[in-house]
């Protein structure tokens, strides 16, 4: 680290943003040159490095047109604080999460994930992966660079220095070493990168790009990046943005398909005609394999976490393969500290996060992908094998408008009798006979109630969604 005695000071070009308009519970998400910008970036980077007291920073960012510069913002301040900066130039949130766990070291990648174009945003860990939420550090780095940003400058008298390096062999041969993919039967996969960063981390991982090719035939969907989304937007968690992907799937006759979002960190997954695999069914078929692994090396009862909303089958799955089931709220913050608490093995969200304790108790999409071709390769069908994984049927997530969340809540605990309630997260209404079960919770950001539900056929289904969404009110729009 370089040292100056020579007080500088760097002065602010366009300061005037409430950084509470684009910080939220567990990272940054803004538009840019509205509620973020550069000199943002460079507050924020002078932050987290007087916040985290490191030494050193790895910075990165995804494709969006203004993550470069934010990234150059965010250096400038970093070593202005006296910080070491590893720029890693273009990657994955994955890709962050890897090199923050290997290297030991904190860092930052600059994304906005699933977000439209126009936006950004900063996902913040500290040393090996930890997580940096509003509860853990966020708040700090809000607040502090808010203060340098009011005052239209700051001071240094240090200034650390920047090295550049390229993980993304590294990161393609960590993940080859997790799930060998070398032996599996010939496999034709449609894979959509929504000309995000899994256009650059699918060659890599899948392909020969950078390590000896698969028994894969990979047919490429919109690698090419651009975050201007000229496809579509890289956010498949909605219906209308796997339309490509399912066209594709059956045109090419592959044996299944991927979907990642803007930064990779998620993966969704169709099988052969076409037909979305749920994320617990995922959850479930990688929580298998996750679950014997650690039996193989010695554990009695490996720990898988899952959030509230994932379907029952998870649970039931984890239990008949010997593991434990825990389950948690929303949120990766919560399962991420459940992971590492529990020392968990694998833990899945109905939104299709996936961690493993393998990869630092963090997400990655890749890794999930990897291990749902390794189980393929055993079945005939994708459609086959997530039908063992599929045994109850769900509404999906549906959001309804509500002045009164409470009184919503309270007009439907009326209409029930003979249930379980849970207020773990929301309000978890469970029948009996545990036929069926929906949970209702409050948005935190708007006037929304969130409804998801299963049951064990689709009459029961239809009847339970219709019944809760009639007491709770209309939905939006």
């Amino acid at each position: 680290m370089g040292l100056d005695s020579e007080i500088v000071k760097i002065a602010f070009d366009h300061p005037n943003i409430d950084l509470a308009d684009s910080f939220k519970a567990y990272d940054v998400r803004g538009i840019d040159e509205q509620t973020l910008n550069s000199d943002v970036a460079l507050a924020v980077g002078f932050a987290f490095v007087e916040v985290t007291g490191v030494d050193q920073v790895l910075v990165g960012g995804d494709m969006r047109p203004s993550s470069p510069d934010y990234v150059a913002a965010f250096t400038r301040g970093a070593t202005a604080a006296g910080a070491d900066v590893v720029d890693l130039g273009l990657i994955s949130t994955d890709m962050l999460y890897h090199a923050s766990g290997v290297f030991n070291a904190a860092g930052v990648v600059f994304t906005a994930s699933h977000n439209p174009a126009g936006y950004n945003g900063i996902k913040m860990t500290r040393a090996s992966a930890v997580p940096i939420s509003v509860e853990t550090g966020l708040a700090e780095i809000q607040t502090l660079a808010q203060t340098y940003l009011d005052a239209g400058y700051l001071e240094t008298d240090r200034l650390g220095t920047v090295t550049h390096r390229d993980t993304l062999s590294d990161y393609a041969r960590y993940l080859r070493d997790l799930v060998d993919l070398s032996k599996i039967r010939p496999l034709t996969v449609v894979v959509d990168a929504g000309n995000g960063m899994a256009g650059r981390t699918t060659p890599a991982v899948l392909g020969d790009q950078v390590l000896p090719g698969l028994p894969l035939k990979i047919i490429p969907l919109y690698f090419e990046l651009d975050g201007t989304f000229p496809n579509h937007p890289a956010n498949p968690i909605e219906p209308a943005n796997l339309v490509d992907l399912q066209t594709a799937v059956r045109e090419y006759q592959a044996d299944i398909g991927l979907a990642f979002d803007g930064d990779a960190d998620r993966c969704f997954v169709v099988d052969e005609r076409g037909d979305p695999i749920t994320p617990s069914a995922i959850t479930a078929m990688v929580a298998v394999r996750e679950i014997a692994r650690a039996k193989q090396s010695g554990e009695n009862t490996p720990v898988v976490i899952h959030n509230l909303i994932t379907s029952r089958v998870v649970p039931e799955v984890v239990e008949d393969a010997g593991g434990r089931a825990i389950e948690t709220r929303v949120g990766h913050s919560f399962i991420k500290a459940y992971m590492a608490e529990h020392g968990a093995v694998f833990g899945g969200e109905h939104s299709a996060h996936y961690y493993f304790r393998d990869f630092f108790n963090a997400d990655t999409g890749m890794l999930a992908a990897m291990h749902v071709l390794a189980v393929l390769s055993q079945h005939d069908t994708a459609s086959s094998l997530a039908a063992q994984y599929t045994p109850y049927v769900a509404s999906g997530e549906i959001n309804s408008q509500v002045d009164d969340p409470d009184a919503a809540i309270a007009k439907v605990l009326a209409k029930f009798h003979d249930v379980t309630v849970s207020t773990l997260d929301g309000t978890t209404v469970t029948a009996a006979d545990k036929s069926w079960w929906f949970n209702i919770r409050p948005s935190n950001t708007e006037p929304l109630l969130r409804f998801n539900a299963e049951a064990a056929d689709q009459a029961t289904m239809e009847w339970l969604r219709d019944t809760v969404l009639a007491l709770i009110g209309p939905m939006p729009g």
